[in-house]
């Protein structure tokens, strides 16, 4: 199953993750004029008109001696989604886990468990308060899904110059970090990085 959605991520049939991704941005635009529940109605009524025509036709040829009678959508039928025991109690221990570590990491955001850590995160909800101005989580979800089939592609292509650019910006924010961790402990130069670095003059 990862394996297949990594190649729909990857554009590695085009016309697949075409119409995947023609249907999930359609889909989410959808939401900007109807509910979710005739959204869902309604593409499921497309749906099964189309799979339920595809199947009478090939009947049909079945029945003319013109095909084979071979069911349209036996792969689809044939394929494993199912979970074995041992997978599901995995998935389900991994759910728990990320869970307890989400909450345990938001507890010691909220209740100022580090400082910085603390003032980073009322940093970010300050701007998240502008995103919300300029757009709603439904927007937010469908730049989301463009860039879940459009920013890996591009890495791929493009991984030299991406990487390059990702390390002058991680330079940049570890000085910025660094800045605000030493204002934070009371200011001062860096440490002196060396081994048995000067230490300062007694007066």
């Amino acid at each position: 199953m990862t394996s297949k959605v990594m190649d729909l991520i990857f554009w590695k049939d085009m016309e697949r993750t075409g119409m995947v991704l023609t249907g999930l941005v359609v889909g989410l635009l959808s939401l900007f004029q109807l509910s979710i529940i005739s959204v869902v109605s309604s593409l499921s009524l497309v749906i099964m008109c189309f799979t339920i025509s595809v199947r009478i036709y090939y009947k049909l040829l079945h029945v003319l001696q013109l095909g084979d009678g071979v069911h349209p959508f036996q792969s689809y039928l044939e394929l494993d989604i199912g979970l074995s025991g041992e997978e599901a109690q995995h998935y389900i221990q991994k759910a728990i886990v990320l869970s307890s570590s989400a909450v345990d990491t938001l507890r010691n955001l909220i209740f100022v468990g580090n400082l910085f850590n603390s003032l980073k995160f009322l940093l970010l909800m300050y701007l998240v308060t502008f995103l919300g101005n300029l757009c709603n989580g439904l927007t937010l979800l469908i730049i989301g899904v463009i860039a879940v089939f459009s920013v890996p592609l591009f890495y791929t292509r493009h991984q030299d110059k991406v990487d390059s650019c990702f390390i002058a910006v991680q330079t940049h924010i570890d000085n910025i970090k660094d800045f605000l961790h030493r204002l934070t402990q009371g200011g001062g130069p860096p440490p002196d990085p060396t081994p048995g670095g000067a230490k300062p003059k007694a007066h």
